[in-house]
């Protein structure tokens, strides 16, 4: 018998050979029809794994992103057995799990439509039907480049050249098809049950413009037909969200095609961008920060003493000014290394913390740029706090309470990633450990949840990732904060502590926001353009029914704007109804529809954009319900 040792603790035995999906089955029949995979002492195994020792056994059902990426690996070795079938001659590329789903990259000389979706689509369900297994066997590296070149793969050749010269290369093979993978899969293809192909698009191969362009089949699958239905819809709904078609609709942004990936902001996008802003600098002006401004462009030497020059360089932008080397920014930390550097401070003085609205310019490939979300110039809501060692802990407590307190105005939900130390850093063993050491302790204070990223940190130190959540279940990576060793170190900052030597400050790098062209994107996928009032581009639009009622509509036009705020006047000779159906496109919270009744008793008749009709308002009553509703930040278009 083994001893099984399960997530919580309990211990149970299982008889020698017996399988994961045995086990699974012997504590409930509900975990076996629900499992996906096991892992069995810290790897991922398919149910179908025999257990003949004593180990630690995790269950794990589509909820866990380990069962997650492996369902969907496998999906996507079912996609390129059926495309194999439909185009024999096919070369393949990679097929690996993504967010949300899956792809593969195929080199073939036929264009896929979306019809062939559809036929591969319908040849993969016969595939999950067939049920066959997923058997893992394995080759010597130079046998499976033999065999590869023999079935005239030759990017899978490429990918075992590349993997070291006494290396075990291992496959899976499922009914005909045969493919070079590392693992893991689930036991068998019939383990897959809801799938849909989703779009085709050109990808390089290994994402390099100098070599071939493959075409990539996007997909993604589900345990159940209505979680696949589910996922379908809200990518349906995103569609409509698309803030890029929202954008334009409403006036707010644009980009030219004479500044890709630099965008225009229009007026009505400049007034949402400038609430932002002013609300930014309100929060941090409670909260003890002080605003710098640093330049666009710094030498080469800068770049150099910060890293970036070897860290960073392939995304940055330069220029020559006076036969010397400049760069233009692609972060703000050097520029406020330099500032905190210009004068000596006192261990009284700290912490130090220094906010800055900087635009910064980083390189990205065309390919990659998407409205909003990823541009080449974006402003970052930058803060550096300059800190003593023992301050660590509180600085980095209030800035995730500084963090929650923003995202709740806007009714986001959040989680909170810890990234560790990636491959590519700077720094000693000693110091990433304790500065690790100190979000973890951080974050303990402060009782909020967090999960591990291994390796995904700055060059420079740990960070915090702050992933929001919108109102379709989308997660955005926004704010961060990172606790940097290195950068006071290469500046070498200084303070003069209380013994009177000479001592080196701890920094932390903060947004929010993250970038405030991407937040104001992600507000308007978020809000599907119907901005909270007190960002709304135009809070209020005055409709007279007939010209006659205009002198009384312009009397109430001119007691919003007196009031401060933002009013529209709708004097158009158009029906009522049309004036109605345009302010509702253009997302307008607030419509107040004027005619003879109206005039009469000196009052409005208001309707939401959100809610409808909502009754009949003094005019004063009504102005101070907005103003009460600006003031307190209300996402609500109704009252």
């Amino acid at each position: 018998m083994a001893k099984i040792t399960l997530k919580d603790g309990s211990v149970r035995e299982i008889a020698d050979g017996k399988t994961i999906k045995d086990a699974a089955k012997s504590i409930s029949n509900a975990l076996a029809k629900e499992a996906i995979v096991g892992v069995v002492d810290g790897e991922v195994k398919p149910l179908s794994f025999p257990i003949e020792k004593d180990c630690e056994l995790e269950i794990l059902n589509f909820d866990d992103e380990r069962a997650r990426n492996t369902y969907r690996h496998t999906a996507s070795h079912i996609m390129a057995q059926a495309v194999k079938k439909l185009f024999p001659d096919v070369k393949f590329g990679i097929g690996p799990a993504i967010d949300n789903g899956f792809y593969y990259d195929f080199d073939m000389e036929h264009r896929l439509t979306d019809s062939d979706l559809a036929k591969i689509e319908k040849e993969m369900n016969r595939i999950i039907s067939a049920n066959y297994p997923l058997e893992r066997f394995e080759m010597p590296r130079a046998v499976a480049i033999d065999y590869f070149r023999g079935l005239g793969q030759n990017y899978k050749v490429e990918l075992v050249q590349d993997l070291p010269a006494d290396a075990t290369i291992s496959f899976y093979k499922q009914g005909e098809f045969t493919d070079l993978c590392a693992g893991p899969h689930v036991a068998s293809t019939g383990a897959i049950k809801a799938v849909k192909l989703t779009s085709v698009a050109g990808a390089y191969w290994r994402g390099s413009e100098k070599n071939p362009m493959l075409q990539r089949i996007y997909g993604t699958c589900f345990p159940k037909q209505e979680l696949l239905e589910e996922y379908l819809n809200r990518i349906e709904e995103a569609k409509k969200r698309d803030h890029r078609k929202i954008g334009k609709d409403m006036d707010l942004f644009t980009i030219m095609e004479e500044g890709p990936g630099f965008p225009f902001f229009m007026p009505k996008g400049m007034i949402i961008r400038n609430e932002l802003e002013a609300y930014w600098r309100q929060e941090h002006a409670k909260r003890g920060y002080k605003e710098i401004k640093t330049p666009l462009i710094l030498n080469e030497q800068l770049w150099r003493t910060s890293g970036h020059w070897d860290h960073y360089k392939d995304n940055m932008y330069f220029t020559q000014i006076d036969e010397e080397a400049y760069a233009i920014k692609p972060m703000n930390c050097p520029g406020s290394m330099l500032a905190y550097k210009r004068k000596m401070y006192s261990y009284r003085d700290f912490p130090i913390r220094m906010g800055e609205l900087g635009q910064v310019h980083r390189h990205e490939l065309s390919g990659a740029l998407h409205g909003l979300m990823r541009v080449r110039t974006f402003t970052q809501d930058d803060a550096h706090i300059f800190m003593l060692p023992e301050q660590i802990k509180d600085e980095i407590i209030g800035v995730v309470k500084f963090i929650d307190d923003v995202y709740s105005v806007f009714g986001f939900k959040y989680h909170i990633e810890l990234s560790t130390r990636p491959e590519d850093s700077m720094g000693t063993d000693e110091e990433w450990e304790m500065a690790e050491s100190a979000l973890k302790e951080a974050m303990e204070t402060v009782g909020v949840p967090y999960v591990i990223n291994e390796g995904d940190g700055a060059f420079y130190g740990p960070k915090l990732d702050f992933h929001l959540e919108d109102c379709i279940g989308r997660t955005w990576q926004c704010g961060t904060i990172q606790l940097d060793m290195q950068m006071p170190q290469r500046f070498d900052l200084t303070y003069v502590g209380s013994d009177g030597e000479k001592h080196r400050p701890v920094m932390i790098h903060r947004v929010i926001f993250g970038s405030i062209e991407r937040f104001i994107g992600i507000l308007t996928e978020h809000f599907a353009g119907r901005f909270p009032l007190w960002l709304a581009p135009v809070q209020v639009k005055v409709m007279p029914i007939a010209e006659k009622f205009h002198p009384y509509a312009e009397k109430i036009v001119k007691k919003f704007a007196d009031a401060g705020l933002r009013v529209e006047y709708d004097d158009r000779n158009e029906k009522i109804g049309y004036k109605i159906r345009q302010a509702q496109l253009e997302k307008t919270p607030f419509m107040l529809v004027v005619g003879e009744k109206e005039a009469t008793e000196n009052n409005i008749s208001v309707r939401s954009g959100v809610a409808g009709e909502l009754g009949v308002f003094e005019i004063d009553d009504f102005i101070e319900k907005i103003r009460e509703k600006i003031k307190t930040k209300d996402v609500s278009q109704t009252f």
